[in-house]
């Protein structure tokens, strides 16, 4: 569905360049949801931009269902760190904006955005304004939005890392329900090792700048997962401490 060939991106600014991702290949399976997780600056959301369309990469080519990345795709859905909901319109409105931008027809998307609202737990709330709901709750209205359009790829930028412990692991399950009953394919982009066990069929390990691509890590534990007690409790445990280890600094001794 999505496929990476060597890409790479190389940054000129006032300091010189700035090399974010090297010679990165990856290929993203059709309704795969996949986490890119590495230490700040590694290119995570760089390399989700590139597949959206929103930036070249300097070197390599990005394909998304066997065409080419060279602009935005109405089938690849963007959903950012910040609901960024306009606080002029309810709701409803809110997650039918895609549509008036797209100049969709109208009928069937409003019925798709009842659906969704009472997918995410928001039925009785599509008058509202941002402003009377809690930071969660304007996240779910974000990923209503995303998905109004049935988007083949969505790609999430760290839309969790705003919110509370709590919250974001119940919008973690919620987002594990929502993918497995709405066939997208997700890329997610993460500093939380516990959200990456929760949420990934794979977690792709970047190593520090520039983001190299170190480790695609298999996450085979039954859906849903929690991170409380439960049957796959010691496999989330495995998998999680695997990734630390990763993600550590390499000690002085074994640097070369």
């Amino acid at each position: 569905m999505i496929q990476l060939k060597h890409v790479s991106q190389v940054f000129n600014g006032r300091q010189g360049r700035v090399h974010a991702l090297e010679n990165i290949n990856l290929e993203v399976e059709r309704n795969e949801f996949v986490t890119l997780v590495g230490r700040s600056g590694c290119g995570k959301s760089t390399m989700l931009r590139m597949v959206a369309g929103l930036l070249q990469p300097t070197s390599g080519t990005i394909t998304v269902a066997g065409e080419p990345v060279t602009k935005p795709r109405r089938d690849v859905s963007f959903m950012f760190q910040r609901p960024a909901l306009l606080p002029w319109r309810t709701v409803l409105e809110n997650v039918l904006l895609p549509v008036e931008i797209l100049r969709l027809e109208k009928a069937p998307h409003l019925r798709r955005a009842h659906e969704l609202l009472e997918l995410v737990g928001l039925t009785g709330f599509e008058k509202r304004l941002p402003h009377e709901l809690s930071g969660g709750m304007q996240q779910r209205v974000s990923l209503c939005r995303s998905l109004i359009q049935n988007p083949n790829v969505l790609l999430m930028d760290e839309p969790f890392s705003a919110l509370d412990a709590l919250t974001r692991e119940e919008l973690s399950v919620e987002l594990q329900r929502i993918r497995m009953e709405q066939a997208t394919t997700i890329i997610f982009v993460t500093h939380s090792i516990e959200e990456a066990v929760l949420l990934a069929d794979r977690v792709v390990v970047l190593s520090a700048r520039p983001g190299r691509l170190r480790k695609v890590v298999p996450v085979d534990i039954p859906r849903p997962r929690t991170l409380g007690h439960n049957a796959h409790a010691d496999r989330v445990t495995e998998v999680s401490a695997e990734l630390h280890e990763l993600l550590m600094p390499a000690p002085m001794g074994d640097i070369a």
